[in-house]
């Protein structure tokens, strides 16, 4: 975990699925070791990921293949994946991108979680 640590500022793991919040910017730099953190997470096979973004400013497109990767991981074991509270830019890329009909937004971990 050491060695991502200045990518992935926590993970939280519970009844109802993990919780990995992510901080800093998400580029060419920092995906990959967000991308083996999050597959790390996926060998759990955790019922529901979340991954909270509220503390990622920027994310360019390595960091959103990043998620799209990880989101065929938990769909091929059919898990639930969803991002929390992105940021106004993070978002807009999102929705540029058209993904965010893929991935399932939500304003809290609690809300993402509770979620069906």
């Amino acid at each position: 975990m050491a060695a991502h640590a200045d990518s992935i500022k926590s993970i939280e793991r519970g009844e109802t699925g993990t919780v990995v919040r992510l901080v800093g910017d998400i580029d060419l730099h920092r995906s990959h070791d967000v991308h083996q953190s999050l597959l790390d997470v996926c060998r759990e096979r955790p019922n529901k990921l979340i991954v909270d973004l509220r503390d990622v400013a920027y994310m360019d497109s390595s960091g959103v293949g990043t998620l799209v990767e990880v989101f065929r991981q938990v769909n091929a074991y059919k898990g639930k994946l969803a991002l929390v509270a992105p940021s106004a830019r993070v978002k807009n890329l999102f929705q540029i991108t058209k993904l965010d009909q893929f991935f399932r937004i939500f304003a809290t971990p609690e809300e993402a979680l509770g979620a069906d």
